[in-house]
């Protein structure tokens, strides 16, 4: 009866699944798998924590839904466990979103975990970095997901799934095999549900199980520990190209809101093992509601990372198209916005909806920066208000340090600002003349020299700046 507690009592320890204390939100719907992990969480199997019960109620079965929810509420009740019910149309979410029933009650589950973790870690007063949401996949799970990816086409991460720990979500029976579950209920006296769906081989899971499991134990009585030790060797590997991708990403790929900017020259020298990695780490981390991005997408995006035009709609409205020597990867190939025409109060400051803040400072005598974000300008140049608008046509300007003038748009090709966001960079003006390209470039009218008493201090913040990805 012991085998099963002492098997995710060394997994917890190993992998260090659970912080002392911490609010735990216990997935348990009811069937062996989950009843086993309430039960072990009770027994103090995963050490000093604070654990919950979450169950969600598909609506997909009728009477029998009840009755789980029934039975895992009452089981909370005797183990003196807190347990919060969620009912969700499950069927008519999939329709919504296009997706199939399992997808469909994975997302909400998971949703609905994070929200109730949430709500515990707050009640708690502590952070919800902290907290954990405990799902009761086992080693058969695991080696099911295996051979389910292998039958359909997976990489080594696909096959590992699911993993001990991923964000908040751990699995700290992952190591147990369900006749240690069953094992382990029956030494108890403890009864479970049965979902009759998971009988239904016109599933591949069910399939999986019910058929090609039993013919691989058949074949080696050991396979159990075989399958084991290979996810082991297959997740140590995965592990450390993932770590390779993304110190590689944190250079070579940055977001900026619904953007995602990669730079096409060091990607391109990786090799392609690791371009795929880090190419599908980055849009998983800028697009995490990107579901149906798959391995032909990925190669795609790996082969526009080398020199040359490129251009490639990708699923959930997304598109990828070469730029100034970066991939772009964006909802919107165009740009979302024009700055308006205002006027810019000193001090004061102007905000461009979805664009950015401009804010103007009067000051002393103060110092440039080298910022590209601000400007110094001489006041006593100015000859009347600022105002604000997009850039015109045939817009010229004298630029910092040159003696004649330049068209705003060779500029703005020379700094390798796109075509398609031109129109977002803000331009300051003085009556006629232009004082400042915001981010970009500052007019040689206005520097500040040694005679200059009084300066006007410009700062241009970007709605969405750019972050890298980790």
């Amino acid at each position: 009866m012991s085998g099963l507690l002492d098997i995710a009592r060394d997994t917890t320890r190993r992998h260090g699944l659970f912080a002392a204390g911490a609010p735990v939100v216990l997935m348990v719907s009811g069937g062996a798998d989950s009843v086993a992990l309430l039960r072990a969480a009770a027994a103090g199997a995963f050490g000093d924590i604070t654990p919950s019960v979450l169950h969600i109620d598909h609506m997909l079965r009728g009477a029998a839904s009840d009755g789980d929810a029934a039975f895992v509420e009452a089981l909370c009740d005797e183990l003196a466990v807190c347990c919060s019910r969620v009912s969700i149309d499950v069927a008519a979410y999939a329709d919504q979103h296009g997706l199939n029933l399992e997808d469909a009650g994975r997302r909400v589950r998971y949703r609905e975990a994070d929200l109730e973790l949430d709500a515990r870690c707050a009640g708690a007063g502590v952070s919800p970095e902290i907290g954990r949401i405990a799902t009761a996949h086992t080693l058969d799970d695991r080696a099911e997901t295996t051979l389910m990816r292998l039958a359909q086409g997976a990489g080594a991460g696909g096959l590992v799934s699911p993993r001990y720990r991923r964000g908040r979500v751990v699995r700290p029976l992952l190591d147990c095999t369900r006749v240690d579950v069953v094992s382990y209920l029956q030494g108890l006296g403890q009864p479970w549900r049965e979902d009759a769906t998971n009988l239904d081989t016109a599933r591949l899971r069910a399939r999986v199980r019910a058929e090609l499991m039993p013919l691989l134990r058949g074949i080696n009585p050991r396979f159990d520990e075989a399958i084991a030790r290979t996810l082991t060797l297959l997740g140590d590997e995965d592990a450390l190209l993932d770590d390779l991708a993304r110190e590689a990403a944190r250079t070579g790929a940055r977001w900026s809101g619904d953007e995602l900017s990669l730079d096409r020259g060091p990607l391109a020298a990786l090799p392609r093992a690791l371009q795929r990695r880090v190419v599908r780490g980055a849009l998983r981390g800028a697009f995490p509601e990107a579901s149906r991005i798959e391995f032909d997408h990925v190669e795609a995006v790996c082969d526009g990372l080398a020199p040359g035009p490129f251009a490639r709609d990708l699923p959930d409205g997304l598109r990828a198209f070469a730029e100034y020597g970066r991939l772009i990867i964006s909802r919107e190939a165009e740009s979302a916005g024009r700055v308006a025409s205002v006027e810019l109060p000193v001090p004061g400051s102007v905000d461009f909806d979805g664009i950015g803040r401009l804010t103007a400072h009067a000051g002393g005598d103060e110092a440039p920066s080298h910022d590209p974000s601000t400007a110094l300008v001489d006041a006593e140049a100015l000859t009347g208000p600022l105002t604000v608008g997009p850039v015109g046509p045939g817009d010229r300007m004298r630029p910092f340090g040159m003696q004649g003038t330049r068209k705003v748009s060779d500029i703005l090709i020379d700094a390798k600002v796109p075509a398609r966001v031109r129109s977002q960079v803000p331009v300051v003006r003085d009556g006629e003349r232009i004082v400042w390209l915001a981010g970009v470039k500052s007019s040689e009218d206005y520097r500040v020299g040694p005679r200059t008493s009084r300066t006007v201090r410009l700062m241009w913040e970007p709605t969405n700046p750019e972050g890298t990805i980790t």
